[in-house]
């Protein structure tokens, strides 16, 4: 029997020419194209190619399957169209990654709700940060993320991605419970000039979205501890070592019913309202290239998780 690539290779060497035109059409190499070139004419007990010039011309067997092969490769590719739009059965393989906050807030129902409606979908899931996330979106290695975007400071996000927005939220700070201004009921970013700061690594959404809001204020942000966890940060608060900014997902939950955002602080920690205010988006993106019935149902639900 044929093989399907080497159908393919012929098909590409009688449209573009000669075997490097072929090659490069392809993605693969001119020597390797010609091994699937020499592969086939073993197959098919005929020369299929002769010199011509520099460069390569078919044989008269060669123009023959050439034909065959057009027809093959067409049918091949209108099979694999078919099977990708078959109605909306979500089904097979889903690459998720995502912020740790948003991912401990929202996916887990998310991912509850689609392990009922659609059983045959098998979703795998990192976390990280937006800065590493995106560029493993666009290469392929992810389908959707859940990432974040302040106010103040939008992610940067290639061409070429669809975005749905699930959340704003109101970002607080968290100041020690002894801290002078904790018993304000607002505090003036401008106000914190001079303190000790945590936050997330430089170069991640939060870091960055710190130092424009404080230097914004005429604030130069002392940010002496950068861990990634928000327990981490409220555990330093605390202890009176530092201050934070801190969106709402990523505080403690309040307990079903409250009608609050977030439960109460931790022992030690005073959460306030911070002026300028400041949000955090949370969105969900996808390749619009690769948009589908697994990744519009995994969005849907996240959606419903979000409220």
């Amino acid at each position: 029997m044929l093989n399907l690539e080497r159908l393919r290779a012929l098909d590409a060497v009688a449209v573009h020419g000669s075997i490097a035109r072929a090659a490069a059409a392809l993605h693969v190499t001119a020597s390797g194209l010609s091994q699937q070139l020499a592969k086939l004419e073993r197959e098919s007990g005929h020369g299929l190619l002769e010199p011509h010039g520099r460069s390569v011309r078919l044989t008269q067997a060669g123009r023959v399957l050439a034909e065959h092969a057009a027809r093959v490769v067409a049918e091949a590719a209108a099979a694999e169209s078919d099977l990708a739009d078959l109605g909306d059965e979500v089904l097979g393989p889903l690459r998720l990654g995502g912020v740790n906050s948003p991912l401990r807030a929202l996916l887990p129902d998310a991912m509850a709700a689609l392990a009922r409606d659609h059983p045959r979908l098998a979703p795998t899931l990192v976390d990280g940060e937006v800065v590493d996330l995106v560029p493993r979106l666009v290469r392929g290695d992810l389908d959707l993320l859940l990432v974040e975007s302040y106010t103040n400071r939008p992610s940067a996000l290639p061409a070429g991605l669809a975005v749905r927005r699930l959340v704003v939220e109101d970002v607080h700070v968290a100041l020690p419970a002894r801290h002078p201004l904790a018993a304000r009921e607002l505090v003036e970013l401008a106000e914190l000039d001079g303190e000790v700061w945590a936050s997330c690594a430089a170069g991640t959404e939060q870091y960055e979205a710190l130092v424009q809001a404080a230097r914004s204020c005429g604030v130069e942000p002392d940010i002496r501890y950068t861990v990634s966890e928000i327990a981490t940060h409220l555990a330093l608060v605390a202890c009176g070592l530092t201050v934070a900014l801190l969106p709402e997902m990523g505080l403690p939950r309040a307990a079903p019913g409250s009608g609050s955002a977030h439960g109460p602080a931790p022992d030690g920690v005073r959460l306030l309202p911070v002026r300028p205010r400041l949000c955090r988006e949370i969105l969900a993106v996808w390749r619009e290239a690769a948009d589908g019935p697994s990744i519009r149902a995994c969005v849907s639900a996240l959606a419903q998780a979000a409220g």
